[in-house]
């Protein structure tokens, strides 16, 4: 039965379906056979209850949220604050453009509106410098995948509702683990930038720094008011969502006036086709999840590697990091969550893991997966921005991928790099 499903899944993928298709297909082959009823209705109640949890509303939020900063000046704003600080350092340009997405991704929670707006200025700027069309296309893709941890993010909501963890919690969980990888992927730029011999930009004065400074303002607010917000007890991470939405257009459109009114039902209508998509694969996502527990495929693959491992939290948080990072690799990261989170929950319960730890772990392996060949979204996203081969992508991505394996050995060996400031947040 696991082989029919799992061969049915490739052939139906193989012959370009989109990834619902396969899910559904094989979520409806599972009920025949396990059920012998081919009761479609409950496989629709099971897709119905996948999408009805209130905290997803903030899903379709800070995407018109992030989309419409993104069509704004909050980006560049962004980015001229960064490199006015950072530019005269060696390997200052790509510092800039990492610290740049990871700023953005504070503003957005999506990887891939971070590829489309910092991706556009800063990948002429390091060629223009002579940095390799190879090792900028990977910092750009790597560097925005940080946007999946810093709050607010998109894979943090998705799996807080399947987990039932507190997304606020993880939201300031993966602050830490988020400049962390910046400073990883900053140590690497300036080693790059010794071996290419590249020299450093000029050091801007502080007549300039405090300009960049002071037109950033308003966009640095934006996580300050959806964290902070959260964590005064002003709203929910939901309410959070809504809250950005209206500052995004006050910013964008009264004040900075980037956005114009009749561009807002362009903005409108892109972000419900993102909507749409992430909700269908909600969706199929909770149906297939249920088909596979009702037919034990689950328990007969995981519990014997489960009981060999015991509770041991090491090896389980290690068991769920290579799970999720080799499931990321092939499938929409969403999906992967959608599918391991619940299969895995009994374990990381046994093993008396915190959730949070876990969700952190599990979104940093979206966050990896993203940019990871075969099948990493980030990597296509390059692909229609800057034009470029599939493999001239790719070609530059290992070391990052390096750096971010490295990062999950980090979390897994010290929990406190996630949990000290949700522990400080309770005090």
């Amino acid at each position: 039965m696991l082989t029919l499903t799992f061969i049915t899944m490739i052939v139906l993928l193989a012959l370009g379906f989109p990834m619902m298709v396969p899910l559904l297909v094989a979520a409806l082959m599972l009920l025949f056979l396990v059920i012998d009823l081919g009761n479609v209705s409950l496989l629709m109640g099971q897709m119905i209850s996948g999408v009805q949890s209130w905290a997803l509303a903030a899903v379709p939020l800070f995407i018109f949220a992030a989309d419409l900063m993104t069509r704004g000046h909050t980006a560049n704003r962004l980015l001229d604050l960064v490199q006015s600080f950072a530019g005269h350092l060696r390997g200052g340009l790509p510092i800039t453009t990492a610290a740049s997405c990871t700023l953005f991704g504070a503003v957005s929670g999506s990887t891939q509106a971070t590829v489309v707006a910092m991706g556009g200025p800063m990948r002429p700027k390091l060629l223009e410098k002579g940095y390799s069309d190879t090792f900028s296309i990977a910092l750009i893709i790597n560097a925005s995948d940080i946007a999946l941890l810093i709050p607010p993010s998109i894979g943090m909501i998705i799996y807080g509702v399947i987990s039932g963890s507190s997304i606020g919690d993880l939201f300031i969980a993966g602050i830490i683990p988020g400049l962390l990888i910046l400073l990883l992927f900053s140590i690497y730029c300036w080693i790059a930038s010794i071996r290419m011999g590249i020299a450093p930009e000029p050091k801007s004065d502080w007549a300039t720094r405090l300009l960049a400074l002071r037109k950033a303002v308003l966009p640095l607010g934006f996580p300050l008011v959806v964290v902070g917000g959260i964590y005064g007890g002003l709203f929910s991470p939901t309410e959070a969502a809504a809250i950005a939405v209206l500052y995004a257009l006050i910013l964008e459109v009264v004040i900075l006036r980037a956005v114009k009114l009749r561009e807002l039902w362009d903005v409108a209508l892109s972000t419900g086709l993102i909507t749409a998509v992430v909700f269908i694969l909600v969706a199929a996502g909770n149906a297939f999840t249920y088909a596979i527990s009702f037919a034990g495929i689950p328990q007969a693959i995981l519990d014997p590697v489960i009981a060999s491992i015991g509770d041991n939290q090491t090896l389980v948080l290690a068991l769920i990091a290579v799970s999720f990072f080799v499931g990321c690799m092939f499938v929409d990261p969403i999906v992967v969550i959608l599918i391991l989170t619940p299969l895995f929950k009994p374990a990381v319960e046994a093993a008396g893991l915190d959730p949070v730890h876990v969700g952190v772990i599990v979104t940093l392996q979206a966050a990896i997966g993203s940019a990871t060949p075969p099948f990493g979204c980030d990597i296509f996203t390059a692909m229609a921005i800057f034009r470029r081969p599939y493999f001239d992508v790719i070609r530059g991505t290992p070391p990052f991928i390096f750096i971010l394996l490295l990062a999950t050995v980090l979390l897994i060996l010290f929990p406190e790099i996630s949990l000290w400031l949700p522990s400080l947040a309770q005090d």
